[in-house]
């Protein structure tokens, strides 16, 4: 057995040191700009007290006008999400190093993806509501491109994780390259494809009840004209019908997954 004392810590490098001493600034900065104060947290839960005083019981008797606004809100998060998905593959196909058919076609599409994922989608809301206006197409365009993004870039990293054996076994039978892709890639990633999909969907569908709030359609405007006339059961009521809605989808979600892994 050794006797060795244990190893010392090693001084950190410079640059480690400018980035806690920038992190630590930044933090402390975020919490003094934030006024953090008990007092606020104490006024803050006795208007939680207040709000949920007036919330319960909750206001079922605008339950069907609700109900309907929570199923177009599914719709935008579905359609959209399926039309992602379908745009989703081809960009993941040209951005994957061992599928694209140049380097610079995957670099310049990459790029736009990633400009795509980056910009929020309150604000891709925004420009369509402008576009197109107001209501639920607005909002389909909006998860369509967040899920386009989103998807492609997971649909990427798994194309490129494959083994090239049977992609390289089907080119050697003379199959063009639409024919390797259907034969090989799509079969041996569409598990991971349908995983990725879910959970677009299940992001989606909180997605769309905040484009709502923007005007692109969906239960978030039920929310937003609730919380603004002081409705609270009302508010509350909707808060439940997300709530159940949310879950039900996250629980068929992954059971589906579950069987497909």
């Amino acid at each position: 057995m050794s006797n060795l004392p244990p190893p010392r810590f090693s001084m950190p490098p410079v640059w480690s040191w400018i980035v806690i001493v920038g992190f630590v600034g930044f933090f402390m900065s975020g919490m003094i700009n934030a006024n953090i104060s008990l007092d606020r947290i104490v006024a803050g839960s006795q208007n939680i007290g207040t709000f949920l005083s007036r919330a319960v019981p909750p206001d079922v008797s605008r339950w069907s006008s609700i109900s309907m606004a929570m199923l177009e809100t599914f719709e935008i998060a579905l359609v959209g999400t399926v039309f992602g998905v379908i745009i989703s593959l081809p960009i993941a196909l040209l951005i994957s190093k061992n599928t694209t058919p140049h380097p610079l076609i995957s670099t310049v599409i990459r790029f736009i993806v990633s400009i795509m994922r980056t910009v929020p989608d309150l604000v891709w809301a925004l420009l369509f509501v402008i576009s197109v206006g107001l209501g639920p197409f607005a909002g389909i365009l909006t998860i369509m491109v967040d899920t386009t993004a989103f998807c492609a870039r997971f649909f990427s990293e798994r194309i490129e994780e494959m083994d090239k054996g049977p992609r390289e076994a089907i080119q050697s039978t003379g199959s063009n390259r639409l024919g390797v892709y259907s034969a090989s890639i799509v079969p041996i990633g569409f598990p991971s494809f349908v995983a990725t999909s879910l959970f677009s969907v299940e992001k989606a569908i909180r997605s769309a009840v905040v484009l709502g709030l923007v005007g692109a359609g969906g239960i978030g405007i039920e929310l937003s004209t609730s919380m603004s006339l002081m409705k609270y059961d009302e508010a509350f009521m909707i808060i439940i019908i997300i709530f159940i809605v949310v879950v039900l989808v996250e629980q068929l979600s992954a059971a589906i997954r579950k069987r497909i892994l």
